[in-house]
């Protein structure tokens, strides 16, 4: 079969992969690229898919509406109540106090990839050379050549082909739906326990139907796990507390280990990689996915302006600079969120008491001391430049 060659290959039609496709042809509409994408053509596989909730910030929002790429079915969150479980200290982070619309929102993950697929057809309608190729694991992608290659494979932790650095926090997430009593509109709860944290998150199934996601030791997560729904809601409230009254129903409970991935390098030759494929994150702050879709944005401004020159700007030599330009802008935002998260997942399981007292103070730093928490949010919603 001969080659097929293209300016730019895009391998992972997740949707990382799929963004950073939508804003390279929504920025230059006559780039010549391939995405490669292991789903099947139609949405048949995706609509009954994962169907957790992921945390996605104000400013994740703001970028996928620049290419119509917002689900309608999410839920806002305007306030954020962070507290220890059994000690002192505790924080409220609330819109008003940061002058923003929301300070994010729980969207289904099949709903986000179902959005941007949509959102790509829509695009692709004006992108002549664009080609979208579905794939399986018996095709060979061999010849197919590009002057650029994107990695955007993104997996879950363990699940991944490659480990450069990072750390397993022998951790797993129990993740499901929860009824409660007396929900607050609009308020996610982050309550860190001895074992992980444990948040409640808003869902777009009503007021009273919240994301859970509960991090423990693997024994432990596979013990509740095992529970029956009545012991696991009495071990759940025992846990939380009744903040919130009382734990009524829960349903679709997995699992899922956690643990920090991450290149050290992000680009190599004309190679580069991006989300997941870059960095994969504890949950604790919500910050993954956010982290991974100013990845594609970023990414694809500097390669549409690359690609939009005549043919022979587009040297390997001009790719390779392009691509280093853009892991030199990454570093700032890439350091501060892993290290932030890395620093969160580590500190708020400690037990030694002088870890325990430092924790308090530092939450009640957060709400005593406005510039740190702004400071903090701030970078939560919309990363660092």
């Amino acid at each position: 079969m001969s080659a097929e060659n293209f300016d730019i290959v895009i391998q992972g039609g997740g949707p990382v992969g799929l963004a950073c496709t939508a804003w390279c042809l929504q920025k230059f509409p006559e780039a010549n690229i391939a995405l490669l994408d292991r789903n099947s053509v139609d949405d048949a596989d995706l609509v009954n898919a994962d169907s957790r909730g992921v945390a996605l910030s104000h400013g994740s929002k703001l970028l996928l509406d620049t290419i119509n790429a917002w689900s309608t079915e999410c839920a806002d969150i305007h306030r954020v109540h962070v507290s220890q479980a059994g000690r002192f200290g505790r924080a409220l982070m609330t819109r008003e106090e940061l002058g923003q619309e929301a300070l994010g929102h729980i969207i289904r993950y099949r709903d986000i990839h179902l959005t941007l697929r949509k959102a790509l057809r829509d695009i692709q309608k004006n992108s002549p050379h664009f080609i979208w190729k579905h794939i399986d694991a018996s095709d060979d992608a061999e010849n197919i050549q590009a002057k650029c290659v994107v990695h955007a494979e993104g997996g879950l932790f363990k699940t991944q082909d490659w480990v450069e650095s990072g750390r397993d926090y022998e951790q797993s997430a129990l993740v499901g739906l929860v009824e409660v009593e007396n929900a607050l509109p609009f308020q996610a709860w982050e309550r860190f326990t001895s074992e992980g944290p444990l948040a409640v998150l808003p869902s777009h199934y009503g007021p009273k139907i919240l994301n859970l996601i509960w991090c423990g030791t693997p024994s432990s997560s596979q013990a509740r796990l095992a529970l029956s729904d009545a012991d696991f809601l009495k071990s759940l409230q025992a846990e939380f507390g009744s903040r919130i009254g009382q734990f009524l129903k829960i349903q679709d409970r997995r699992l899922y280990e956690l643990g920090l991935n991450y290149r050290k390098e992000i680009t190599q030759g004309n190679e580069v990689w991006i989300g997941n494929a870059a960095q994969t994150l504890h949950p604790v702050a919500g910050q993954g996915l956010n982290l991974g879709l100013r990845d594609a944005y970023l990414l694809a401004e500097k390669l549409s302006i690359l690609f939009s020159k005549s043919e022979d700007q587009k040297t390997p030599m001009a790719i390779e600079t392009t691509l280093q330009e853009y892991a030199q802008s990454r570093k700032l935002d890439r350091s501060a969120t892993i290290g932030l998260t890395d620093f969160m997942a580590r500190i708020f399981t400690s037990n030694l008491l002088p870890v325990v007292i430092g924790r308090g103070l530092g939450l009640s730093a957060l709400q005593w001391l406005p510039p740190i928490k702004t400071a903090l949010a701030r970078q939560m919603m919309f990363g660092r430049r």
